[in-house]
């Protein structure tokens, strides 16, 4: 009894203040995320000031409240960091100059070829879009999330479980380089 107490109070700990279930509504994710999945999300991000906390990169799919109504959240994909430049251009997005590689795009939901000018990520903020770029509210619409509204990082997909999985952040813009007004540790 003594042990199975123990083993309740360490997951009550752990759901408190390292991982958090949540439900995606939604589609604004498709492909990568249906609706109705439920996901674990890391919560360490909230500790970020902390060296051994981990960062916000781009390709990160994060959950956060929604800056025009906190009492709602979002789950979506980061694409500008602090100090970046983010632009679209006839539904292509580039970064800092760089158009980015999406290969996590559906092309018959991105169909739209809309173009934003160029958004500056402001310190302390980031620009965030969903990958089902046609039906997705996102930094295009409503702007930059604060870094403090930000409350996890997607980390493990555990149903439907046939399509349970580690969620990986996406490599293939590692390379971008940083904005003009980057800072080291400003993420």
């Amino acid at each position: 009894m003594r042990d199975l107490i123990f083993a309740l109070m360490v997951l009550a700990l752990v759901m408190v203040f390292i991982v958090q279930p949540v439900k995606v509504e939604g589609t604004s994710m498709l492909p990568y995320l249906h609706d109705g999945e439920r996901i674990f999300v890391n919560k360490l991000i909230y500790y970020d000031e902390y060296r051994w906390a981990p960062k916000i990169y781009r390709g990160d799919i994060v959950v956060f409240w929604f800056p025009e109504d906190p009492s709602k959240s979002y789950i979506k994909r980061v694409i500008g960091l602090p100090g970046d430049t983010v632009e679209v251009r006839d539904g292509r997005v580039s970064v800092n100059g760089r158009d980015l590689d999406e290969g996590y795009l559906d092309p018959h939901l991105n169909m739209s070829h809309a173009s934003k000018s160029p958004t500056y990520v402001k310190p302390g903020y980031y620009f965030v879009m969903g990958d089902n770029r046609d039906n997705s509210s996102d930094s295009r619409i409503w702007g930059l999330v604060p870094k403090k509204y930000i409350y996890g990082r997607a980390l493990f997909r555990y149903w439907p479980l046939g399509a349970a999985k580690v969620m990986t952040r996406d490599t293939h813009n590692a390379g971008v380089p940083p904005g003009a007004n980057y800072r080291r540790g400003s993420r």
